[in-house]
């Protein structure tokens, strides 16, 4: 199996500089004891997706769950197109937003950020900002970027953005929920981890009925398999037709043994199996 610490590695990321998807990939980096890395910015998920399955890049870090928006839709949609890639690691990272412009609090009309991000700020702008336009950017640091020198914008972003682009400090934290965290994954191409806390799949069944998506958990279940996460997004075929992505927690020995079993199970049951393999989860404080 590749090790992706033993090589000179270009890894995607959701740009500019100064984005919590950039302080995930060097945490990624670290954990990984990647000693050579080249970090890519990229404008939009899709796009930091495609960079590593084209092979522009040797690994790609994307967010994929929000614990207070939920999953995002980009990447998980990214995935589902590319079902060569693989998961090599997780990583959940508090998320901790400031509010920053070049102006003050009273004369800001428009507040730029990425859509996640101002839903996820919802609440604390409906009160201290009412009347502001929210408008949707691809990253939080480029929005941080574009409300430079303007005194009647402000962005949402990491604070860190604020000190990187010469902006002043408005308000902090400004997220609705005090534990808002995100987890981001680290994908690569090549061969599947067997082994680690958490292994990940999507799947397409073979039949719209009632009780088919039921077969499929019991399959899940029957092997005694704790599900820590469904999610379900369209198939973009037809309506009423859906993809679900499920990651189910592993035993701490035989897990290649049970992943195996389960695929067995749920083949005869999908359209489409997609295994991006089983990875371990790390917190960062």
């Amino acid at each position: 199996m590749q090790v992706l610490g033993s090589m000179p590695i270009r890894m995607a990321f959701l740009g500019p500089k100064g984005t919590y998807g950039e302080r995930a990939a060097k945490e990624m980096i670290r954990l990984e004891q990647i000693s050579d890395a080249e970090l890519v910015p990229c404008t939009g998920l899709r796009s930091v997706v495609d960079h590593v399955a084209d092979g522009r890049c040797e690994a790609a870090v994307v967010p994929v769950e929000n614990s207070v928006e939920g999953g995002v839709t980009a990447s998980l949609d990214a995935l589902w197109s590319h079902p060569d890639l693989c998961i090599r690691r997780a990583l959940v990272l508090p998320i901790r937003h400031a509010l920053l412009s070049s102006g003050s609090i009273e004369s800001v009309t428009e507040v730029l950020s990425h859509p996640q991000a101002l839903a996820q700020c919802s609440g604390w702008l409906a009160t201290h900002l009412p009347q502001a336009l929210q408008l949707p950017t691809t990253s939080t640091a480029e929005a941080a970027r574009m409300v430079k020198g303007s005194r009647f914008r402000a962005a949402i972003a990491d604070r860190s953005v604020g000190e990187l682009q010469g902006l002043e400090e408005l308000a902090f934290p400004v997220n609705d929920v005090v534990g808002n965290r995100t987890r981001f994954l680290l994908l690569h191409r090549g061969e599947r981890l067997r082994g680690g806390q958490l292994a990940s799949l999507a799947f397409s069944l073979h039949r719209n009925a009632p009780g088919a998506l039921i077969e499929a958990l019991q399959a899940i279940a029957g092997l005694g398999l704790n599900m820590s996460r469904i999610e379900s997004r369209p198939s973009k075929r037809e309506l009423g037709e859906y993809v679900f992505f499920v990651d189910v927690e592993l035993p701490t020995s035989g897990a290649d043994v049970v992943l195996t079993k389960l695929q067995t199970l749920l083949s005869p049951l999908c359209e489409h199996l997609a295994d991006f393999g089983a990875y371990p989860s790390s917190e960062f404080n």
